[in-house]
């Protein structure tokens, strides 16, 4: 009989790309299967969390933690593995949309496991998925590898820029290399800057007298020599 509601043992119409065999294949090894392709999972959801909460639909062969390529860190999936197809059936009927470390995890049975199939596609060496999402998500890694990378531009832009600023321009390098301060400059500054010359420069602004006195007194030095 059919009906608008699909059983919540049916497995979804997604079909690995990677799967050698013909869609009548497929379909007559998900009838059989005992194993269970489980996503959305928390990277630091443990084999233990798994575990526990899956041996509920029946007695665990096995599970196989899904790994980032490069990094052989959790990245999100696995496989369970049950005795019996039934068991794998329960899994699909109780498990699937249930909530795991505050994850939605979804579940669906699967043609079975396959040496190689534990490491992620993406180019980065984790899952696809991870590849374009672009929100924060604390449960699968923080960034998606977009926003990622759009912030790694972005602080090199910034960087640059700073760089750019700080460093001296390209041609003024020569003019500016071999300048230094005249030690009269300096040392005719320092005067100014001492007691004795502050005094005597506020005696001249107030007694002009005391200017044309130091005035005669050199006159009269230089004619005595």
């Amino acid at each position: 009989m059919a009906t608008i509601v699909p059983h919540l043992s049916s497995p979804s119409t997604y079909r690995d790309q990677q799967y050698q065999g013909t869609r009548s294949q497929l379909q007559n090894e998900l009838g059989n299967s005992t194993t269970i392709y489980v996503g959305n999972l928390s990277f630091f959801t443990s084999e233990e969390q798994i575990y526990e909460l899956f041996q509920k639909c029946g007695e665990i062969k096995r599970i196989i933690m899904g790994l980032d390529r490069i990094q052989k860190t959790p990245c999100g999936f696995c496989f369970v593995e049950y005795y019996h197809h039934q068991d794998a059936v329960d899994c699909m009927k109780y498990v699937n949309g249930t909530k795991l470390d505050e994850r939605i995890i979804r579940t669906d049975l699967d043609p079975g496991f396959k040496e190689g199939r534990q490491f992620g596609r993406g180019r980065s060496g984790g899952q696809v998925r991870d590849e374009y999402r672009q929100e924060y998500d604390p449960g699968r890694g923080g960034w998606g590898h977009i926003r990622a990378r759009q912030e790694r531009e972005r602080e090199k832009e910034q960087k640059a820029n700073y760089e750019a600023i700080t460093t001296i321009p390209q041609g003024a390098s020569l003019d500016y290399s071999g300048r230094r301060p005249t030690p009269s400059n300096k040392r005719g500054r320092q005067e100014m800057d001492s007691p004795l010359a502050s005094k005597r420069v506020k005696d001249e602004a107030q007694n002009p007298r005391f200017r044309e006195s130091d005035e005669k007194s050199d006159e009269e030095d230089d004619m005595q020599a």
